[in-house]
């Protein structure tokens, strides 16, 4: 069953989670929250999937190690902006690494990157990507909304299906798409709502 409450976990409950080596939940957690967007991050970026991959995996074990050190302050930026900046510096690691093996030299692998107020904005484009997702698959698990409203919504809004094709293929009345679409949508909202609090995102 889905409940709200899997993803109402604050960066300040994740944090303190992430502080307990057995805390299994947080870790599930955190990464199911930033590894899509660091993959995703990274392929904008030019990556491969594989690479973008890796990339993610050592993003997220540096990113581990050095908070239980103690190493992260959030009084000095909030902790996307902290891993966005552990993901660059891995991302021109690799990009250092391909210089050298095509035995090129020159410019510094960071030059090669967009500058911060770019890499920033795209990562909260990532970070809204995967807000949505997460939202249509807590969604697609509610058990208080009848299936039928769900896929209404999905196919009127995601699937550009007209009205009165949703209302035939369901057997439902033009009216009744609608109003599944509108209630489908504001509960959507809520789940999203959620979601960027957790998120930081304003």
């Amino acid at each position: 069953m889905f409940s709200i409450n899997t993803i109402n976990t604050t960066t300040s409950q994740l944090l303190e989670g992430l502080f307990d080596r057995t805390n299994d939940d947080a870790w599930r957690e955190c990464d199911a929250r930033y590894r899509p967007i660091i993959i995703s991050f990274a392929r904008k970026l030019g990556l491969s999937e594989e690479d973008a991959a890796d990339v993610a995996q050592e993003t997220l074990t540096k990113f581990l190690s050095e908070y239980q050190a103690g190493k992260y302050d959030r009084t000095r930026g909030r902790l996307g902006s902290w891993i966005v900046g552990i993901a660059k510096y891995r991302i021109a690691d690799l990009k250092r690494s391909r210089m050298r093996r095509r035995e090129q030299r020159g410019g510094s692998a960071i030059a090669d990157l967009p500058d911060d107020d770019s890499l920033e904005a795209l990562w909260e484009a990532e970070v809204r990507r995967a807000i949505l997702n997460r939202s249509v698959s807590g969604l697609r698990k509610e058990t208080r909304m009848n299936p039928r409203t769900i896929r209404a919504f999905e196919m009127i809004a995601l699937e550009q299906k007209s009205a009165p094709e949703v209302a035939k293929e369901l057997g439902m009345s033009v009216n009744d798409v609608y109003v599944a679409k509108n209630r489908t949508i504001e509960r959507l909202r809520k789940i999203r709502d959620v979601l960027s609090a957790a998120y930081e995102l304003g």
